[in-house]
């Protein structure tokens, strides 16, 4: 009878997801090692990290966000808008790289924090004003050029071309930049006063003004942080490609949030793990991998596998959600007055 109370505690617990996705991750490598020789090849496994870089950066500001109960539709178009912005700096203006950077980063997060005071001041849908936020930068990239702006500034071609060598082994400094945001991340989630707010938020925001908590404050540094992630991952995006383009990035909005829910993190907010953020990436590049490696495939049966993984944890986390209401206990009720 403990036992199968346990179960069911642990069934219904915010971290079950989180140990489900390790579990697939773990799964899929041991069926992909089966199925291919060379899959479990240590390089391989690293260029999951070194491909994925930049969206696993997206994927930690959306981890936030959807914590915080909101939702970011912008950051895929940021991502391009930074890349543009970046390339034309430095083709027609000649900036410096170092102050390109700066630039674009800091409107990343400017662009960020101003949908963030729009949702919080104006009393917004973070999905509506997040939309507009996307057909926003979507149109700027293209009110800067049509067509893709080469990159060949040599700082930047430089980080395109470097391979940090590790015992035979190599990734790319894009990989240590992504891994750095992580650590930065899982210390502000859990280390700090705004982590605490932001699960305070998502988990309801009028308790945490009960608590006296600066939620306004903290929305606003949410979506800036995530806007901040966004132009961050241009940059990684432009140290791959070498390019900056209109078109770059199409859908990794999508791809962030499935990674933060297949990750197990809740869509409703207030419960997960910043670095389950990093095993949905995984699993999404091994469902890649997998695909490639089997060569038969076409690449839109990614698509398909990542929306089958998706159905299932959203089921699983609205089963957690449910299980969590019934296990709270009723309040009794208060005896009515005497000569009520």
């Amino acid at each position: 009878m403990t036992l199968s109370l346990s179960l069911r505690r642990a069934l219904r617990a915010p971290w079950f997801t989180s140990l489900v996705t390790v579990l697939l991750l773990v799964v899929m490598l041991i069926a992909g090692a089966i199925g291919y020789d060379g899959f479990l090849s240590p390089q391989v496994m690293l260029n999951l990290l070194i491909d994925n870089a930049f969206l696993l950066v997206v994927a930690i500001g959306m981890s936030f966000v959807i914590l915080s109960g909101g939702i970011d539709l912008s950051v895929g178009s940021v991502l391009a808008l930074t890349t543009m912005v970046a390339a034309y700096l430095l083709q027609s203006w000649h900036w410096p790289p170092v102050l390109v950077i700066a630039a674009v980063l800091a409107m990343g997060a400017a662009f960020g924090a101003s949908m963030g005071a729009m949702i919080h001041y104006f009393k917004l849908q973070a999905f509506i004003v997040t939309l507009a936020g996307m057909f926003l930068a979507r149109g700027l990239c293209y009110l800067i050029s049509i067509n893709s702006i080469t990159i060949d500034e040599p700082l930047f071609v430089a980080m395109s071309q470097t391979r940090l060598e590790l015992a035979g082994l190599f990734i790319s400094p894009s990989v240590v930049i992504a891994l750095a945001m992580l650590a930065l991340a899982i210390w502000m989630a859990h280390c700090t006063r705004f982590g605490r707010a932001v699960y305070a938020i998502g988990g309801s925001e009028s308790s945490a003004l009960l608590m006296g908590l600066p939620v306004g404050r903290t929305k606003i540094l949410v979506y800036a942080f995530s806007g901040l992630c966004a132009a961050l991952a241009g940059m990684l995006f432009s140290f791959y490609m070498l390019s900056g383009y209109g078109l770059h990035a199409q859908g990794v909005e999508l791809d962030a949030i499935a990674a933060v829910v297949i990750g197990g993190t809740l869509l409703t907010g207030g419960y997960g793990y910043v670095a389950g953020t990093l095993t949905g990436v995984l699993i999404l590049g091994v469902i890649q991998t997998l695909i490639a490696f089997d060569g038969s495939l076409s690449s839109w049966w990614t698509k398909i596998f990542i929306g089958a993984l998706l159905f299932v944890f959203c089921v699983a986390q609205r089963v957690i959600s449910l299980g969590a209401l019934r296990g709270k206990p009723v309040a009794p009720a208060k005896a009515a007055p005497a000569g009520a």
